[in-house]
Parts: C-alpha cells; sequence; structure tokens
C-alpha cells in the first residue's frame, strides 16, 4: 500500500469517528454553556476547519467553507483572538457540521493526491516540518478532538463510540 492511500485511509477513519461523535451527541449537549467557549458543536467545527485548511500544500490554498463564521474555529473565544468576529456565536446546527463533515470528507482524496509529499517545508510556516510529517500532525488533530468529544459522549451520556481503524 502506498503512503497516500494509507494517509487517504487514516484521514478518513479520524474523520468517521468525528462524525460518530457529531450524530451521537445527545441535543442538550450540542451546546452546553457549561463547556465555556468549547461547547461540543465548535469543537467539531474547530477539528472540521483545521482538517480542511491543513490538508492543502499550503495556507494561500485555503478557502473557507460557505458558511464560516470568521472565529468560530477557535476554541478560545476571547475577542483578542478575532476581535472583529461577532459575539457571542451562535452554534451551528447538527445538520451544517455534518454538511461541512461531508464537504471535507469527500475532497480528503484529491487533496492528498494533489500533495508534495517530499517538499522539506510544509506550506505552513509556523510549522517547521515537511509535508508528509505534517499531514501525519493533521489526522493526530482530528483524532485528538474526536477522543475528547468521545470521552465527553461517555462521561457526560454513557454514549460510546466505536474505533474506527481504517477508512
Amino acid at each position: 500500500m502506498s503512503i497516500r492511500a494509507v494517509l487517504k485511509s487514516q484521514y478518513h477513519a479520524a474523520l468517521e469517528m468525528l462524525r460518530l461523535d457529531i450524530e451521537q451527541c445527545p441535543d442538550e449537549m450540542w451546546a452546553d454553556p457549561a463547556d465555556g467557549p468549547a461547547p461540543f458543536w465548535r469543537v467539531a467545527y474547530h477539528t472540521l476547519f483545521y482538517a480542511h485548511f491543513y490538508s492543502l500544500q499550503d495556507h494561500g490554498q485555503f478557502k473557507p467553507w460557505a458558511k464560516n463564521w470568521k472565529g468560530a474555529e477557535t476554541l478560545e473565544g476571547i475577542a483578542s483572538e478575532c476581535p472583529d468576529a461577532p459575539r457571542p456565536f451562535s452554534p451551528y446546527s447538527r445538520a451544517e457540521v455534518l454538511e461541512y463533515w461531508r464537504l471535507c470528507d469527500d475532497r480528503i482524496d484529491a487533496a492528498i493526491d494533489a500533495l508534495d509529499l517530499e517538499a522539506p517545508q510544509c506550506g505552513f510556516p509556523w510549522y517547521k516540518m515537511g509535508t508528509l510529517e505534517h499531514q501525519l500532525v493533521n489526522i493526530r488533530h482530528i483524532q485528538h478532538h474526536a477522543a475528547i468529544l468521545s470521552a465527553r459522549l461517555r462521561k457526560v451520556a454513557g454514549i460510546s463510540i466505536g474505533w474506527v481503524g481504517r477508512g
């Protein structure tokens, strides 16, 4: 199996676990104010935004999702992070987040095919690493947040999300 096929498989697997989290989230947990600036919907959106952004060769290629709310991708929720963003954010609906999930998942194969995996520096200058390693970091980021959301579901609602090993 080629490295591109492995990357595609692991992206799809990590995104699938995120989708399962999103679909299984009880309505009362979706925008729970007790979660402060990182309610369930926002962690899911943050994860998708950066999965989309960092799956590209460089930051100049990025075109935000048509329904993107500037600053909604941050988890801090502090005006200094994005001073011109509207406050407070209205939550994206589950249907909207799943729509963005589909866009992200549908574009992964073409995005991976377009990458120069041999590039010694990824196109995101704040990351000092090559493209291949950066893609692994991006997959780890998706899985990190999917795991956090899965843990919330297990703790608060007794819902277990199964492991997806391959996409």
